[in-house]
């Protein structure tokens, strides 16, 4: 699920969980193109940095980021958790209307699965 999402919103919960890792500089450029959705031309002007230089503090950023991911999952085990919680709300609802038992099975099992990652 991770991998298919937008770029932008990768990196976004990317920065989320380990943009304090990067130092001020790579923050303040990471921040604005991603959360100010500013072009490179005009990071490049307002840091008073080439184009380039942008480019390549993303690019080495995202790296960065993507690295420290790939280590701790951290990213990966919250976005499989909202999803658990999710089927669970979706199968809390549908039990409601239904009262069939399987769902309630299926919301133990969801449950003991959270439960267990953490």
């Amino acid at each position: 699920m991770a991998s298919e999402m937008e770029p932008k919103v990768r990196q976004t919960y990317l920065y989320d969980f380990y943009g304090e890792l990067l130092n001020e500089h790579q923050r303040r450029i990471f921040e604005a193109f991603v959360f100010d959705d500013l072009s490179l031309g005009e990071i490049a002007e307002d840091q008073d940095i080439s184009r380039q230089a942008v480019h390549d503090m993303i690019r080495r950023s995202t790296k960065k980021l993507e690295e420290y991911e790939n280590k701790l999952h951290l990213m990966e085990r919250f976005l499989d958790l909202r999803e658990k919680v999710v089927s669970i709300q979706k199968c809390a609802e549908d039990y409601e209307k239904s009262r069939e038992e399987q769902l309630l099975t299926k919301i133990r099992q969801l449950s003991d699965e959270i439960i267990k990652e953490l």
